[in-house]
């Protein structure tokens, strides 16, 4: 399954991007915590150098406890400030400003030493389509500043907003890259929501989810829906049949509508129903290696 998503507006979003990184101090990148890797717009390093920079695990009650705590000890070995947060539920915003403060110590320490008082810092804010970037920004600010959607491309044009008088934020709009070199990219992206639905062959993804699912949590299947496939975690069809008997998906005359078992399948994972996630980890320690799936 080789997805590939670059609608004509990231283009010239990332245009806009490129001009605006002159007005900034800080990039406050999120990415989203079950796949922190694979949600990492890879163009960003390039077009951020010189910009202090913080990292944002987005959604992190969605991941695994243990395994958030590996990808922010990797990000910190290539001099990332990174936290985990929830922006749903303001979990972990409060950290926020301590960590935007050291991020931009030099440059305030500048400010100081040149006379420059009580300018604020101007933090641009990204990532890629529905990690969460609006609902963030919400979250930090304590109203509804942006709109916000449970799916990518809500967020069209940059905008201004002023927090306090020590911090400004510009939102962006969720931009990925023109192609996913790694195919596997491509599957995380579509699994965690990230790529339009209206694209994607949902009876395929839900296969490729359940081949993950039985390799890395097949007791999620078995608590949710009864089975997780064969012993060989190979039969992802009896799963889908499962969940369709279970939660009565029936076409007419009674057969299985295996494919609204499989949108079930999809919704429980991104949802949380099916308990916290994480779908990549670093292959070690070292920054230079990371594994998808």
């Amino acid at each position: 399954m080789n997805i590939q998503w670059y609608p004509g507006h990231m283009t010239k979003a990332k245009r806009a991007m490129k001009e605006d990184l002159r007005l900034i101090d800080l990039i406050i990148e999120l990415v989203d915590a079950r796949a922190p890797l694979a949600s990492r717009n890879p163009d960003l390093d390039e077009l951020g150098k010189g910009k202090s920079r913080v990292i944002l695990l987005n959604k992190a009650d969605l991941a695994g406890e243990r395994e958030n705590g590996v990808w922010m000890d990797w990000f910190r070995a290539k001099g990332f400030y990174v936290t985990e947060v929830n922006s749903q539920r303001g979990d972990g915003i409060k950290k926020i400003n301590g960590i935007v403060s050291e991020a931009c110590k030099e440059k305030l320490e500048r400010d100081r030493r040149r006379g420059i008082l009580n300018r604020p810092v101007r933090a641009m804010v990204v990532g890629i389509p529905n990690v969460g970037k609006s609902t963030f920004i919400n979250s930090f600010a304590g109203k509804a500043c942006t709109r916000t959607g449970n799916k990518p491309g809500v967020t069209r044009g940059n905008q201004w907003i002023r927090l306090n008088k020590s911090l400004e934020l510009l939102d962006t709009p969720g931009i990925l890259w023109p192609k996913f070199e790694d195919p596997k990219v491509g599957l995380l992206l579509a699994m965690i929501g990230s790529i339009n639905d209206e694209i994607l062959d949902r009876d395929e993804l839900a296969v490729e989810l359940l081949k993950l699912l039985q390799e890395k949590k097949p007791e999620v299947l078995v608590e949710r829906y009864g089975s997780a496939g064969n012993e060989e975690g190979v039969l992802t069809e009896e799963v889908l049949q499962q969940i369709a008997r279970t939660r009565a998906c029936l076409k007419k005359g009674g057969e299985l509508d295996l494919t609204k078992a499989a949108g079930i399948l999809i919704e429980d994972f991104r949802s949380g129903r099916l308990g916290r996630i994480t779908l990549e980890l670093p292959k070690s320690e070292s920054p230079t290696e990371e594994k998808l799936f």
